[in-house]
């Protein structure tokens, strides 16, 4: 059976705009990578009968439905007993999951006693499948009614994504005879249009394997899927697809399964026993966060200094003040002193430095918002890229695009790839 999914999220706050619906992202992410269309995604408030309303338009076009909140212990968390009604499936208590919120209790919520409202979380659908959340109080189920699949989630994003992973995909792979499997190829320096238009082909003719792109902040996420019998054949179907991908786009592509650029910088860093610093300015510190986010981060970077002014880059980093005056400090010889300087200052093998105009308006010299110099300094010397960042749609947008860019520089010097 081919399935195709609706993801119907419950919660006023949502349609409020208090809150944002994180939770129908990373699911429709998930679902994908199984293979699983996501034709609609639907928000209803708090109302019964809204929901109703909604399950029953879903019934008809979804033969997986996910639901997101309202599973909590408070009296407008109706979402069990509205579907239980709408599909004619009663509830009933489960004295085991009662002693597993009882547990969680104990064990994580120490000094706060548990009420009794709490117990409605233990009513759960007759025959269902149970998703105990090891990270929360409301667990989760699934339950078949006929040939579709209702399955209800907590809207909290940690707890949602935590049962799903560890609960929901094994469901989800298990309806299935064939397994799933996927690959995901991240790219930067090519927009998802321009990404389209080179593998339109490869996009419309696929239909085992797949492949699919996501645009991503700044960048492209390329995700290729197979459906076999073991993950050896489906290894097989997407090896050639993989190759035909990273041929046609070359070195746009920066990785396979990983995360972000930064993450690939900290392994060929660690690779070759070298050290990173950076000094920055319209960045406000985003190049060294990004970096020390990631575990392991001591072994690679020694530092940074954000020179937000001229007297800092002047004083901290050393950059000559004819530099500042002739030139301004958004500029490719600020920019290259300010590199210089951090690697002398850090004592680290590349040091990266930028420069730039974040917004909303024009800087004293009039350069135009989002125009941005990066440095790298290291053992083979120091290189300068400027970057127009004039599309970014916002100051952390455009942050964000000029650490990336950063981020790039460093990996195509490491990997010696044209800077």
């Amino acid at each position: 059976m081919r399935y195709n999914a609706e993801l119907i999220a419950v919660g006023t706050e949502l349609l409020l705009g208090n809150i944002a619906n994180t939770d129908a992202q990373m699911l429709s992410e998930g679902l994908s990578a199984l293979g699983i269309d996501v034709y609609y995604h639907t928000v209803v408030g708090d109302n019964p009968q809204r929901l109703k309303d909604a399950l029953a338009i879903a019934k008809g076009r979804a033969n997986i439905i996910i639901t997101t909140g309202g599973l909590g212990p408070t009296y407008d968390d109706l979402t069990k007993q509205t579907i239980c009604e709408s599909f004619g499936v009663p509830l009933e208590f489960h004295p085991e999951v009662w002693e597993d919120i009882k547990s969680y209790f104990l064990k994580r919520m120490k000094g706060k006693a548990i009420t009794e409202n709490n117990r409605q979380q233990a009513m759960l659908p007759v025959g269902c499948t149970v998703f105990y959340n090891d990270v929360g109080t409301a667990p989760g189920c699934a339950m078949a009614c006929g040939d579709t699949r209702v399955i209800m989630l907590p809207g909290p994003p940690y707890e949602c994504r935590y049962l799903f992973t560890h609960k929901v995909v094994p469901y989800l792979k298990d309806l299935t005879h064939e397994k799933i499997f996927s690959h995901s190829l991240r790219i930067f320096g090519m927009g998802e249009s321009q990404v389209e238009a080179v593998l339109h082909d490869m996009m419309v003719e696929g239909a085992n394997p797949t492949l699919a792109p996501y645009a991503k902040t700044g960048e492209v996420q390329l995700r290729a899927t197979a459906k076999a019998p073991t993950e050896e054949a489906a290894e097989e179907m997407l090896r050639p697809v993989l190759e035909k991908v990273r041929g046609t786009l070359g070195d746009v592509v920066y990785g396979t399964d990983v995360a972000s650029l930064e993450e690939v910088v900290l392994a060929e860093l660690k690779t070759r026993g070298r050290t990173l610093s950076a000094a920055e300015s319209c960045t406000g510190g985003l190049i060294a966060k990004r970096v020390t986010d990631l575990p392991g981060a001591s072994a690679v970077f020694r530092g940074g200094v954000v020179s937000y002014t001229n007297g800092v880059k002047e004083s901290a980093l050393g950059v000559p003040r004819d530099l500042l005056d002739t030139y301004g400090a958004v500029s490719e010889p600020v920019a290259v002193a300010m590199a210089e300087g951090c690697r002398n200052l850090c004592g680290s093998d590349y040091a990266l430095s930028v420069t730039g105009v974040a917004g909303p308006d024009r800087d004293d010299r009039g350069n135009a918002v989002g125009t941005v110099f990066i440095a790298l300094s290291s053992p083979n010397g120091t290189v300068c890229r400027q970057v127009d960042l004039t599309r970014g749609r916002s100051r952390g947008h455009i942050r964000h695009l000029a650490a990336s860019h950063a981020f790039d520089l460093l990996r195509r010097r490491l990997l010696d790839l044209p800077l």
